[in-house]
């Protein structure tokens, strides 16, 4: 009689946290969607989260916390919104929303993605441009703490290439401020174009 006793008070108390974990996780996903968008599919400034790399986002919430990613939006937002964020909180929605089926955004200027595919492929060689495809792969997928660029917002990649090439970001990995620092307006808006569409 104890042990049937016991065992309905178990499943009663791992049905209870179950129920709390559901409400939970929600509840912390859906203070991020509500500047990411529905299905984290990006509201602007604030970019898509939908198929980011796991390990990406975890790297960037620390950089929020630390003050490191110091660009202005980031600034304006991010450093509050993530300063509660345990480390396992962060890996938890890390999963979510790398989990995600990314969508492009599809908004560049179509006329211009012939020329940033060129520079994402082959880079800028006359200005010592490494191509992009060689740390963010042939889909702009992304890999380990690589970001995926690929379907990301038109306006939130060339601004974080300006702002990049402006000095900000100190947890910036290289090559990238070197490389965004070398970047015409031109090609920017070219590789932001170029990014938007790809799948």
């Amino acid at each position: 009689m104890r042990l049937i006793k016991a065992k309905t008070v178990l499943a009663l108390v791992v049905s209870v946290a179950s129920a709390w974990a559901a409400h939970a996780e929600p509840a912390a996903v859906r203070n991020c969607t509500w500047c990411h968008g529905g299905g984290a599919q990006g509201l602007n400034p604030a970019p898509r989260l939908a198929g980011q790399t796991r390990l990406y986002i975890e790297s960037q919430i620390r950089s929020f916390q630390a003050h490191q990613r110091d660009n202005p939006d980031s600034s304006q937002y991010m450093w509050a919104a993530a300063q509660f964020v345990s480390p396992q909180r962060a890996h938890h929605l890390a999963a979510y929303f790398s989990a995600l089926p990314p969508r492009a955004a599809n908004d560049g200027l179509r006329e211009l993605t012939a020329v940033g595919q060129r520079i994402y492929r082959d880079g800028v060689p006359e200005a010592n441009i490494v191509a992009c495809i060689a740390c963010h792969g042939p889909n702009a997928q992304g890999t380990g703490d690589i970001p995926r660029l690929g379907g990301l917002g038109y306006a939130y990649l060339k601004r974080t290439l300006v702002q990049w090439g402006q000095g900000y970001n100190a947890a910036a990995r290289h090559p990238m401020p070197s490389v965004a620092s070398k970047l015409s307006e031109e090609q920017i808006q070219a590789l932001a174009s170029y990014l938007s569409f790809v799948e």
